[in-house]
């Protein structure tokens, strides 16, 4: 069920991230998100209750996947909600902030046992953390950057690696992870072009237009 849940949050990711971008509807995103998130929480109890107390292989890692599964659930519910009443997203920001510090102790949690997975989880902890920045504690500017990183990244942190997970060619090579932790950093390297790029093409748009043309006067 944890790759499921990880099939769903690739499609979350890229919904949200063109919605940021302004590509989709901010409301349809927020739908979306919602009805994913309940999905998840649902698969996370299911999940839960097929563990037999005591029984071998229900172990920490088994709650460490369920954990993962309600932290992305609750934040795809809180981000639809957010939305659709019109909460003020401050709330959802320090909501983030701490799923980002509890995704840094994921990833370190995991770093033994599946270091393709702590990698997963040290590119998903970024994600929260800008979001954190966003909308607790008011950088909007960076809002092409989120929108980019979420786009970027949603296919590679998730989708593909579910694929991999429900066909059982999950990684565990350490050398797999040092490539995916590469190929995350780069995608994320290039959201960040993207969205400088971006905001300085609309600095520049805009400058132009307030610009009077030659013989132009302004009042």
């Amino acid at each position: 069920m944890t790759h499921i849940c990880l099939l769903l949050s690739g499609a979350a990711l890229l919904i949200n991230g063109l919605a940021l971008l302004g590509t989709l509807p901010r409301r349809d995103a927020a739908a979306f998100s919602l009805v994913i998130g309940g999905v998840q929480l649902a698969l996370g109890v299911t999940y839960l209750s097929a563990v037999t107390p005591g029984a071998a292989g229900d172990g920490p890692q088994l709650l460490l996947g369920a954990a993962g599964m309600f932290l992305f659930g609750l934040t795809y519910v809180y981000v639809g909600l957010d939305y659709l009443l019109t909460l003020g997203s401050r709330g959802l920001g320090w909501f983030c902030g701490l799923v980002g510090a509890c995704g840094l102790l994921l990833a370190a949690a995991w770093s033994g046992e599946d270091p393709f997975l702590a990698v997963l989880w040290l590119c998903w902890a970024y994600l929260w953390m800008l979001f954190f920045l966003q909308l607790a504690l008011g950088f909007a500017r960076l809002a092409p950057l989120v929108g980019w990183s979420l786009v970027l990244t949603s296919q590679a942190s998730a989708t593909v690696p579910a694929f991999m997970g429900l066909t059982g060619r999950w990684p565990g090579e350490p050398e797999t992870a040092a490539g995916a932790a590469a190929s995350l950093l780069a995608l994320l390297l290039l959201a960040a072009g993207l969205a400088w790029r971006g905001r300085h093409q609309t600095g520049a748009r805009a400058a132009a237009a307030e610009s009077p043309l030659p013989g132009e006067l302004r009042l």
